[in-house]
Order: C-alpha cells, then structure tokens, then sequence
C-alpha cells in the first residue's frame, strides 16, 4: 500500500492531533458521556469531515486505505471520534455514487465542511439485521412522500441536519427489497429524536430511538431517480462503513496493545520487567501477531474498495477479523496489566467496554459471516493472484 506525500501528512496530522489533544482528555471526557464538541469541532478544521468527498465538492478526498488510517488513529485516541464520523461518512459516499446533481451540489460542499453532519437510519426496534423487514414507509402523496416509523440505534441523531433513512416506498413489493428506497431526510416537521439510549461503551456520542410521524419530504428527497433501489444502494454504502468499523476496531486493538507492552517494560515483578515473565511475553506477542494481520487485512480490504470492484466479501472479512481481534487484544490488555486493567483510572476497562460494539455494529459479525461465504460461493471461492 502506497499513500501521496499529501495523504501521508494528513495520517500525521492526524496521530499528531490525537496524541496531544485526544489522548489527555479522552477518559475524562469518557468517564462524563460528555460530548466531545471541541474535539469535533478541531475534526473540522482539520478537514476530517470531507476525506472521503472529492473536488468540487470538497478540498481532498483521499483514497480508502488512508482513510482508513485516519480513522484507525482517531479510534486509537477515542473510539467515539471516529463513530462521529462512520455514518456521515457512508451518506457521503451514497450522495456521490447515486445522487442527482441536485443532490450532490446541495449537500456534498457542506458535509465536506461538517457544516452539515449526516447520519444513516437502517435498523428499528423490532427488526435488527433483518432489513429487508424493516416496516417504515414513505407514501407518496401528491409531489411529497409522507414518513411513518421509527428508527434505533442512529447514532449522531441528534447533531445530524440530514438522515440517509432506508424505507419502503412500495410495501407490497415482491421480493421485498424492490420495495425499499433511501430517502435523504432533513429535521422537518414530523421528525423527532425521542431518547438517548444507554450504552456499556461508546460514550460521548449519542445514540438515538428517531420516530417519523407523519413526516413530509418532497420527491426529490429520493436518493436518485427511480424508486425500489435503495437496498442495493445501502448495501454498497455499507462496504465503507464496514471497512471504517473495521478501522475503529483496529485502532481500539492498537491503543489496547501499546498501552500493554509500554506497561509491561515499566512494571517490575520478582526483580524484573513483567515482559520478561513468559506468561506475560506470550500475551505481547499474540497481540501484535493479531493486530498486523487485523492492519494488513483493512488496508487489503481498504484497496479493494478503490479497485472499482465489489469489496463486500474483503470489507465483511476485514470488519469481522478486526472486531474480534479487538476484544481478543482488550482482554489479553486486562491480562497483562492485572488489577489496574479492571481500574477506571486506566484506559484498558475502556477499550475494553469499546470493543464489543464494533463485533454487533455495522451488521452483527454474524451477518458478516453469510456475507462471506455468500461472496466466496459467487466468486467461486478466493482470488489467489
């Protein structure tokens, strides 16, 4: 994998803002479920919001593998930094694959900014993974669609001006997916974020219930120009999206690792740094052995996705390999530092309460393996060249 000097100043940028201005406030911030607004707003200056959007309508779009890099170090600080960016992220991605002109020139220039944060609606209350169940329609009625349902799990629901929201424009659509369109859905009347859901991790940033009462867009608010599109469309979005937990999870498993061996040389058992323990040493090296191959894995699936070609089977592997090191990493991190990893004045009970959500986000790792082998039936098992 090769960066532009361009894209390898804006990686440094990037590990340079979190080690001085993340890594300081970050448990802090955590410990309080504050909200990160100033950290956020620095995001924007430095040009995070519009990595993935390319002239016109942004400064620098870059290419997957170092935005999967920047995310990776933005998670290496603190993983909510980069959750507030996935979603926006994978709307962006839609508008400039499948949006009208209309479209693009009236959202994409101010996502690029962060002016206008975006986040995507897909799972409800009592579908989960299942979406092409999902019960949220759009009637069209006169030159408008009027919304009924609800949405959870939406994260940044209550910052986000726009909501890429996956509904059903023809209910009675067989198959089902025929029937599902992406509507791009601004705060109007109608639309209304009812609570903050609790979470165990992923603190700082808010994760919502978004009801839909009676909401009304115009018909220019479809993602596109043709109605029953929006589950193919959602289903390539979510390649980036998964490539981009897959470099939160990465990032979690980085921080969770180099805590663990910088603690493993200063801390002294039995007349002798704790590395030297072989119990101890077998720990260090299982992580870092598992966190290359997680690293070498999301930059694979990184560069497949810039190819042109499907990366549903390289992002699913990436998303499903690197959230389970991730855990595996913050439990061997606990391990290895003993009683101070369970305590809350050290960061390993923290990514330890992280990782979990990037194995159940983006689609449950489950789901993630029918994607696999799916793909791998389809293409006709691996691709060895």
């Amino acid at each position: 994998m090769r960066l532009s000097a361009e894209e390898k100043s804006i990686v440094e940028a990037v590990r340079d803002f979190v080690d001085r201005e993340v890594r300081p406030v970050a448990r802090e911030l955590e410990h309080a479920d504050a909200y990160p607004g100033e950290l956020i707003d620095r995001m924007k200056e430095m040009g995070v919001y519009g990595l993935a959007i390319p002239e016109p309508y942004g400064e620098v779009g870059v290419s997957t593998p170092c935005y999967a890099l920047v995310t990776e170090e933005l998670a290496r600080g603190w993983m909510s930094l980069a959750g507030a960016m996935g979603g926006h992220t994978v709307v962006a991605k839609l508008i400039l694959a499948y949006g009208t002109r209309e479209q693009k020139e009236a959202y994409l220039p101010r996502l690029a900014t962060g002016e206008l944060r975006a986040t995507m609606a897909l799972t409800e209350p009592g579908g989960g993974s299942d979406l092409q169940a999902i019960r949220t329609v759009a009637a069209r009625e006169g030159g408008e669609y009027v919304i009924d349902g609800a949405k959870t799990w939406i994260s940044n629901a209550r910052r986000s001006g726009l909501i890429a929201l996956l509904c059903k424009t023809d209910p009675a659509a067989v198959p089902r997916h025929k029937g599902i369109s992406i509507l791009l859905v601004e705060k109007v009347p109608g639309v209304s974020v009812t609570s903050d859901l609790p979470k165990l991790g992923y603190k700082g940033v808010e994760s919502c219930e978004v009801v839909f009462d009676g909401a009304r867009v115009p018909r220019s608010a479809l993602l596109g120009e043709r109605e029953g599109e929006g589950f193919a469309q959602m289903m390539r979005g979510l390649e980036i999206g998964r490539i981009q937990v897959a470099a939160r999870a990465t990032g979690v498993a980085r921080a969770a690792f180099e805590d663990s061996l910088a603690y493993a040389q200063q801390r002294e058992s039995f007349g002798k740094p704790i590395w030297k323990h072989q119990s101890v040493g077998n720990h260090l090296a299982d992580m870092a052995t598992r966190l290359t191959a997680a690293r070498r894995l999301l930059l694979h699936a990184a560069e497949r996705c810039d190819s042109g070609e499907r990366s549903d089977l390289e992002a699913g592997m990436a998303k499903l390999f690197c959230s389970e090191t991730a855990m595996e990493i913050a439990l061997m991190a606990i391990r290895v530092h003993g009683g101070y990893g369970y305590s809350t004045e050290f960061d390993i009970e923290r990514y330890f309460r992280d990782a979990p959500l990037m194995i159940v986000g983006e689609g449950t790792n489950e789901i993630q393996r029918n994607v696999i082998v799916r793909q791998l039936v389809e293409r006709g098992g691996l691709d060895y060249s």
